[in-house]
């Protein structure tokens, strides 16, 4: 048996693009990250591909960052996918079992499935995820895992999470063109809160809120399952095209001067201690110009109002999904929004809801280099893939392993089939 195995994730964002390269110790279920590639992201606008080779050439400095670092070479990746694209929705499947005086196995499972992934789609769109909300056996609801029970009719409620065609064609090239074998595709927001939520907070019911630069992305979960998701195609981006406005600096410049803002608003009380509140921005690297801003009047006229439009339009969302009530847990925010000043308090005051910030977990090795919301899709990918089977081809989602069968197909019949036709052939 093999006791550890390479698995890696390709984070193409809006922003940046990352490399995660681990190993996976599969006895101590441990993922120790070895290698991190990450560089700034082209060709890439608001989650979907808009430049095959730009975003291609970014994919391919990042895998050799983070090659170099572990020492080894990659040959096959998971890589998120995201944009407002995304789109999700409940379906049912309903099946007699095969044996009904036995157990419900796993090939009944897998029927199931089959039959609540067969939905009316239009062909631009395919499924990305088939998520297995709850099974019912013979009528008794709320069964997480049916296998080995007995009943005669098996039935299962799902969340679907579809994207457009084009959009994961142009992403699996972008990844192909480097040499690397996509080895699926997962929602972005699926594989954060795969880093960032804890069991408890599933099974209470939570609200993951992923602010990445170009959009949104929202999951929810319900007593341990995912009742709704969504992206919103509004991100920090904005907030940096707002003060890149307001300042009147380039957008480079803006994003330093957000990303400094948030880091100076952790180590510094400016309430206590009013000197404070001045910025002189040549001194963080702003070249345009040599005057001094006000801390209060950038974070309250600038971001904060930016902030509250992008949780305005999450809330909208949440009461479209119907969810209300249903997350005592509140909202976790990650992300690199997330670290935008002021952030989890506007969370708080916009969502009427306790919230905290959600920090990857899971792994170790190199944790000092992702230990922070920006990565937590990034993360989320190594998680997701230490759960896949190693020579799926497939993109399964973390319910269908658990559903995936593994035993009872007739191998022996196909093999006897196939030596018998070698027989015929061969001289």
């Amino acid at each position: 048996m093999v006791k550890s195995r390479v698995i890696s994730g390709i984070d193409v964002g809006s922003s940046k693009v990352v490399s995660l390269i681990a190993q996976y110790d599969e006895l101590e279920d441990k993922i120790s990250v070895t290698g991190v590639g990450t560089v700034p992201s082209k060709g890439v606008r608001k989650g979907q591909i808009v430049d095959i080779d730009e975003a291609a050439s970014a994919v391919i400095e990042s895998v050799e960052q983070a090659e170099r670092m572990a020492g080894y070479g990659i040959k096959s990746a998971y890589v998120n996918i995201g944009g407002g694209h995304i789109d999700s929705r409940n379906s049912n499947g309903v099946v007699a079992v095969a044996d009904p005086s036995g157990e419900i196995s796993g090939s009944d499972i897998e029927r199931v499935i089959d039959a609540a992934r067969a939905v009316s789609l239009p062909e631009s769109r395919e499924i990305l995820h088939v998520i297995p909300k709850e099974y019912k056996v013979d009528g008794e609801t709320q069964v997480k895992d049916p296998k080995g029970m007995s009943g005669v009719r098996l039935e299962v409620e799902t969340h679907l999470i579809t994207g457009s065609v084009t959009a994961v064609k142009n992403i699996q090239k972008a990844v192909s063109e480097v040499g690397v074998r996509p080895q699926g595709l997962v929602f972005s927001g699926l594989a954060s809160s795969m880093a960032i939520l804890s069991d408890t907070e599933r099974e209470l019911g939570v609200v993951l809120v992923d602010i990445g630069a170009g959009t949104t992305s929202i999951v929810v979960y319900v007593e341990g399952s995912i009742a709704h998701s969504s992206v919103l195609p509004i991100g920090s981006k904005n907030v940096t095209n707002d003060i890149a406005a307001g300042l009147r600096v380039s957008l480079d410049s803006a994003e330093k001067i957000k990303v400094m803002l948030g880091e100076r608003k952790k180590k510094s009380r400016t309430d206590e201690n009013p000197e404070a509140d001045e910025l002189d921005l040549k001194a963080y690297g702003v070249e345009e110009g040599d005057r001094k801003v006000s801390e209060k009047t950038l974070a309250e006229g600038i971001i904060k109002p930016r902030l509250n439009e992008i949780l305005t339009m999450v809330g909208m969302n949440l009461a479209d999904s119907n969810v209300a009530g249903k997350t005592p847990s509140g909202i976790v925010l990650t992300g690199g929004g997330a670290l935008c000043v002021g952030a989890v308090e506007s969370a708080r005051r916009m969502l009427s809801l306790p919230t905290r910030l959600g920090i990857p977990r899971g792994v170790s090795g190199l944790i000092d280099d992702v230990n922070t919301p920006v990565f937590a899709s990034s993360v989320g990918l190594l998680i997701y893939a230490a759960q896949s089977h190693p020579d799926s081809k497939e993109s399964w989602s973390p319910s269908r392993l658990i559903s995936r069968f593994r035993g009872g197909l007739p191998v022996k019949g196909l093999i006897g089939r196939a030596s018998e036709l070698f027989k015929k052939i061969l001289p």
